[in-house]
């Protein structure tokens, strides 16, 4: 599947309890994240999250986390501390794992991010950490505006 609306609807808790959809974003270009508060790595690149989130959510950039952990106040502590001011749902480990697969990793590392435009499509999905230089490639080209098309004046 290469749309992200042609997937099975991802709706998740965030950490009030409340459902959200991932479709509640579409328009936007999404970052789906997935981590855990044990991931080292994760932790590392919630800091280049939190700068593209605040450079970018202006733009169009909706990032939203899915935390695979069982442990909601880890999740919570995590996200206090980190400050994160995006969208943070929780799937636990089991649910997570199936979510991963879906979404393309099948070996499950974290941190995992998947970039889907406007329209839904996928466009890229990269186990690791989502530095300047993959942003920049894959998520910076997705928020320029679109150019106005000229209308032919017919003289």
């Amino acid at each position: 599947v290469r749309n992200a609306w042609e997937m099975p609807p991802l709706a998740l808790p965030d950490l009030q309890g409340e459902n959200h959809r991932l479709y509640d974003w579409h328009g936007k270009v999404i970052l789906l994240n997935f981590w855990a508060s044990w991931c080292g790595p994760c932790q590392i690149e919630t800091r280049h999250l939190l700068r593209y989130h605040r450079r970018h959510a202006g733009q169009g950039l909706a990032i939203i986390g899915v935390a695979v952990d069982d442990d909601r106040r880890a999740v919570r502590n995590f996200v206090r501390t980190f400050g994160i001011r995006y969208p943070v749902l929780t799937a636990g480990s089991a649910r997570g794992a199936r979510l991963l697969k879906q979404w393309g990793d099948e070996r499950q590392i974290l941190p995992y991010s998947v970039i889907i435009g406007r329209d839904g499509h996928i466009h890229f999905s990269q186990t690791g950490i989502m530095d300047e230089e993959s942003f920049s490639d894959h998520v910076l080209p997705l928020l320029a505006p679109v150019p106005d098309r000229e209308e032919p004046s017919g003289r």
